[in-house]
């Protein structure tokens, strides 16, 4: 009368086996998913930073008169009113996009603000393999440390080391 009681024994031990694999499997594909969007927000901090670098570098080296200086704070890169008409180095301050906080400004030794960089104290995937223009972010600890600044040629060796300002404005 028992005959069917080992059968249905094995049918629960593989459904058990059955749903282990299966929240492994979705464990997998949730760790996949988590860094992609990492790396997805890496570029874009990479596309945000190089949109920073460019407008800082515009502004600085379109000095009208002579003496060229950095902005004084990220605003004045939307609406540079050192000119009669309107001049704008960048379309709109972007947000980190890792945080979604304002990036952090990276003050220049004379003035202005001279860069951004995340306040992110998280550890890059990316270490390697960027494009000339941001080589000196390899090997860097923590996205903190990636600052997308413009020195001009003659003042490349006295860049800031953490001279910031705080919240970009």
């Amino acid at each position: 009368m028992r005959s069917g009681s080992g059968e249905r024994g094995f049918t629960y031990v593989a459904v058990l086996i059955g749903a282990a694999t299966l929240a492994a499997a979705l464990g997998v594909a949730a760790q996949v998913y988590s860094q992609s969007a990492q790396r997805e927000k890496e570029a874009e901090l990479l596309f945000v930073g190089n949109q920073y670098r460019d407008a800082i570098t515009a502004y600085y080296e379109r000095s009208p008169g002579g003496a060229k200086r950095y902005p004084q704070k990220l605003d004045d890169l939307l609406e540079d009113k050192r000119y009669p008409n309107v001049v704008r180095h960048l379309r709109r301050l972007y947000a980190d996009p890792l945080t979604g906080k304002p990036l952090q400004a990276l003050e220049a030794p004379s003035g202005g603000v001279m860069g951004v960089f995340s306040p992110s104290e998280a550890a890059p995937i990316k270490r390697a393999g960027f494009r000339p223009r941001d080589e000196a972010l390899a090997d860097a600890e923590k996205y903190s440390d990636w600052k997308f600044s413009y020195s001009p040629p003659g003042l490349r060796s006295s860049q800031p080391g953490n001279n910031t300002s705080g919240p970009a404005k």
